[in-house]
């Protein structure tokens, strides 16, 4: 599957918002991309992130393996955010996927701005930090194809049983309905 660039108006819209806003982190001004896995998201963190010259923290990184959706946010709340706003730098390990295990540690500066991308970061634990909440969504099937298309169809199983636990995440977070700004999957501004 093709990956589109997001329009520039999108892009121009999460910049101009976060720098309306302003740190609410300490002296961070972070911009929440969440939404479904395979929606888009990764794709449009990145083109924020160079408009903004931001640092990115990926959920994926976060992530202890395909069971750990539902405690991923308290690793960025305990880890990044809470010291963030306690002006200290943040550190995290990154979760190697194929190892199965923790693997390097990284470092978030406690100034400037930070995107964080991923399925679920936006939570009631973690929501007060940010200063701009994207969600970004995408139908089932074409978020399924991206996934197997970047995974391989062996990882449908794990798919299939993610998705159906972030639907439920979603649903408890209210997610969607808190959100700045909604975003479709081809990075388009909904209204």
């Amino acid at each position: 599957m093709v990956e589109v660039s997001p329009p520039v108006e999108t892009v121009r819209a999460v910049a101009t918002a976060a720098r309306t806003t302003g740190p609410r982190c300490g002296a961070s001004t972070v911009v929440a991309i969440d939404g479904p896995a395979g929606s888009g998201k990764t794709t449009l963190a990145a083109a924020v992130a160079a408009e903004l010259e931001a640092t990115t923290v990926h959920m994926d990184d976060l992530y202890l393996g395909w069971s750990g959706l539902r405690d991923s946010a308290d690793r960025l709340r305990r880890e990044i955010l809470a010291k963030l706003w306690l002006g200290r730098v943040g550190r995290y390990r990154r979760y190697d996927w194929h190892a199965e295990e923790l693997a390097e540690e990284h470092e978030v500066p406690t100034d400037g701005v930070l995107v964080v991308e991923g399925v679920g970061c936006v939570r009631a634990n973690t929501r007060p930090f940010f200063s701009v909440i994207v969600w970004v969504e995408a139908s089932d099937d074409v978020r399924l194809a991206r996934g197997l298309a970047r995974d391989g169809t062996a990882a449908e199983p794990h798919w299939r049983a993610w998705m159906a636990e972030e639907a439920t995440l979603f649903a408890e977070a209210g997610t969607a309905a808190v959100a700045d700004l909604r975003v479709d999957a081809f990075g388009r501004l909904r209204r």
